[in-house]
């Protein structure tokens, strides 16, 4: 399986060197080539629902190994931007995709914001039906 091309030095923080230098460390997150990382972000700028996009955090935590948490913020949530998206730090998961996955999210529920109040209404903040 080919692996993700080192980042330049001093660039990222993912401790790529310290992931490869341990035998018993998981490497899911290091088989996020770059490519790879490209069908990510297309597969999430597909998604069409809420259950959809809950899949797409089960793919993630399966082949990388990392949570995709997706919540309403700590304040009032007035726009997408009140949503707290966040892609679990892992050894070995680059910085940049980090950053990528989260905004590619942000970008998807600002087109569709049924899947932003599926997500407001999942976590009780509409009340009781």
């Amino acid at each position: 399986m080919p692996l993700r091309v080192e980042c330049p030095p001093g660039a990222c923080v993912c401790e790529r060197e310290r992931l490869m230098a341990d035998p018993q460390a998981d490497k899911r997150p290091l088989l996020l080539t770059r490519l790879q990382e490209q069908k990510l972000i297309e597969r999430i700028e597909r998604v069409d629902s809420y259950a959809d996009l809950q899949h797409v955090q089960g793919l993630i935590c399966t082949n990388l190994g990392a949570e995709l948490r997706i919540a309403p913020g700590p304040n009032e949530v007035r726009t997408v931007r009140g949503i707290v998206i966040v892609l679990e730090e892992r050894p070995g998961l680059c910085k940049k995709v980090r950053q990528s996955v989260p905004a590619a999210v942000r970008r998807r529920l600002s087109e569709r914001l049924d899947i932003a109040y599926a997500i407001l209404d999942a976590h009780d903040l509409f009340g009781p039906d």
